[in-house]
């Protein structure tokens, strides 16, 4: 149980980060609700604003989905933080340098096994 206080102390800085992160994220998602999505609703003359309307709506769509996907990974890594998982390197267990979590807190894998599970992937290409 000590181990896993420390675990916790010694990411809280991470951990507000990701709070901030998430709070951003989550205001963004109000705006462009309260916004709306829906330029269907301005009546566009030109068949050419029309199109570029839409693609724009079809790329703020693809934008929200990564950034809903980049959400929950922070919750989960918040989530780790507080259960005192954070830092582990989920393929070999071993601990994650503080670098890297810094650098990118949402990893669940060292560089090492990052860096081999992404050659796998090229082969598999």
């Amino acid at each position: 149980m000590a181990t896993e206080k420390k675990r916790t102390d010694k990411y809280e800085e991470i951990k507000e980060d990701l709070e901030r992160q998430k709070a951003a994220l989550l205001m963004e998602a109000g705006v462009l609700i309260g916004g709306g999505l829906n330029p269907d609703k301005i009546n566009f003359p030109d068949v050419a604003d029309q199109a570029t309307a839409e693609a724009d709506k079809n790329f703020t769509i693809r934008l929200k989905e990564r950034e809903r996907k980049l959400l929950k990974k922070i919750e989960e890594a918040i989530d780790r933080i507080d259960k005192g998982t954070f830092g582990i390197c989920d393929s070999c267990g071993e601990e994650i340098s503080y670098n890297r979590l810094n650098a990118r807190p949402v990893t669940t894998y060292c560089i090492e096994c990052k860096t081999q599970q992404e050659e796998e992937e090229k082969l598999k290409e």
